[in-house]
């Protein structure tokens, strides 16, 4: 595993831990099944199936300006349990993503952490203000709000948190 891979304090083990790797081309499909059946888990009146494509550009233009994608594996090693797209330079975390069916598995920290390690000093994102199971899991996270706007896709209030390290 990379270092940058390998942060943070997990209380599991490391054998325990949801093994993490950078996205692959052919991940794409899987990575989209995963968001938009998250997506449709939070917001089930939302039709995500319809944004697939706006997913894929999305992180094409972000991983063109220096974005990195990070896939977590499920227990088999092989399926897509989640994925996380930062900005090492700037922070932005711009989207995580953990499948309904890997929730609470340890997947999202994994993620968080990987994230963290990308950007060590601090990291910044918008999540939907109605979405507090989310807002929950970044406040656990060590996140705190930082600002309110609104999502440019879907018009809802969202707030922006951001973590960072202790000094």
């Amino acid at each position: 595993m990379n270092a940058f891979l390998d942060p943070a304090p997990d209380p599991r083990p490391p054998e325990l831990a949801p093994p993490l790797r950078r996205r692959e081309e052919d991940d794409l499909p899987a990575m989209l099944d995963l968001w938009v059946a998250a997506w449709r888990a939070t917001y089930p009146e939302i039709d995500f199936d319809a944004r697939r494509g706006w997913l894929t550009r999305q992180i094409a233009a972000l991983e063109a300006k220096g974005a990195v994608t990070l896939c977590v594996l499920a227990e088999d090693g092989k399926r897509l349990a989640g994925f996380v797209v930062i900005d090492p330079e700037t922070g932005w975390l711009d989207q995580i993503c953990v499948g309904p069916e890997y929730k609470g598995a340890g997947c999202g920290e994994a993620l968080m952490a990987a994230a963290r390690a990308m950007s060590p000093g601090f990291v910044r994102l918008d999540v939907n203000a109605d979405n507090m199971r989310a807002i929950r899991f970044y406040q656990r996270s060590g996140f705190i709000e930082i600002g309110r706007g609104a999502n440019t896709l879907s018009g809802r209030p969202t707030v922006t948190m951001e973590w960072r390290a202790a000094e």
